[in-house]
């Protein structure tokens, strides 16, 4: 076969373009974006939101704030020990994502209730028990009602009705898994009731595990 000056010129700018793609491609899932509003758009520059200071107690009575997950990448939920719908999944789904990184101390698991004047610490505690869940891995926090909502809403972007209505008094369902890294930055937003979300997350786990 026979190549002139311009075929070959023209070969050498494909193969060029060709690598380029897959390189950008590469480049991609090496990290994961940032999210900074309750709009959940991907920004890729420096964050400007993180995840506020809070103080809330386990299912053992201990305080449980930032510092608990300092340096670890956690996966917060919000839920309520009485909910008969979406928790039972986000429980098993929790409890899944528990099994997984059981081993691993750089991952861990927050979950907040959203009726705190029904799921005091024993309630929690007992809720604890019946599903397995891991003092060592996984929070069950409850505290002040405005706390939690506040942050459930302006900290994890958590409550898709109030980012609509703006409405204090509306009760907070969400199935979100919402993903921290380990500055305290949201890096991921999930549909906890879905299996299919929840081996995303983890996909996503390794990704943020690797970055530099």
């Amino acid at each position: 076969m026979h190549f002139n000056i311009k075929n070959i010129s023209l070969l050498i700018l494909i193969v060029f373009y060709s690598c380029k793609e897959k390189q950008t491609e590469t480049v991609s899932v090496l990290k994961l974006p940032y999210f900074n509003s309750a709009e959940f758009t991907p920004e890729w520059n420096t964050p400007t939101h993180k995840i506020p200071e809070f103080s809330f107690v386990n299912q053992d009575g201990e305080k449980v704030t930032n510092k608990t997950f300092e340096n670890k990448i956690y996966i917060a939920d919000f839920f309520f020990t009485s909910c008969p719908g979406i928790c039972p999944k986000l429980t098993k789904n929790m409890n899944n994502l528990q099994t997984t990184y059981l081993n691993d101390d750089d991952i861990k698991l927050l979950s907040h209730t959203v009726m705190p004047w029904k799921d005091s610490i024993p309630v929690l505690k007992q809720y604890a028990e019946r599903n397995q869940v891991n003092i060592t891995k996984w929070h069950l926090v409850t505290g002040n009602k405005d706390d939690i909502y506040e942050i459930a809403r302006n900290g994890y972007f958590a409550d898709e009705d109030f980012t609509k209505t703006q409405d204090e008094s509306n009760f907070i369902h969400t199935e979100n898994f919402i993903l921290v890294d380990k500055k305290g930055f949201i890096r991921g937003v999930y549909n906890g009731t879905l299996e299919i979300d929840v081996e995303r997350l983890k996909r996503h786990i390794e990704i943020l595990q690797k970055e530099i």
